[in-house]
């Protein structure tokens, strides 16, 4: 595959519209001390350091999105599904980022 893997692309509201239907499983692929720093609430860690496409949890039918801080690593993580034949091809672009600058709520710490 030449080039960056096809991804679409989610703005941080569409994200929040699509948790809060319960549409989706997001998945962060920060590493666990980012993640337990701060994250989006409902929100899996799979960090991308160990990112394996088949060993994702089951999203029951939601779609996976994929997550970070802000959106290389998501992206990256994209491409690893579809070297996997994985049909994952959605993420938050901007990632974190994106989400606190359009006033969304985090969960800090490890609460």
């Amino acid at each position: 595959m030449f080039g960056a893997p096809k991804t679409t692309d989610l703005t941080a509201s569409q994200v929040k519209a699509a948790l809060d239907a319960q549409e989706i499983l997001l998945i962060d692929v920060r590493e666990p001390a980012e993640f337990a720093e701060e994250r989006i609430a409902g929100a899996q860690n799979v960090p991308l350091s160990t990112f394996d496409p088949a060993a994702l949890p089951d999203a029951g039918g939601k779609t996976i999105v994929l997550q970070c801080a802000g959106g290389k690593r998501s992206a990256m993580a994209v491409g690893k599904c579809q070297e996997a034949n994985q049909v994952i091809k959605t993420h938050l672009a901007g990632g974190l980022m994106a989400w606190k600058a359009a006033g969304l709520p985090t969960v800090t710490g490890r609460s």
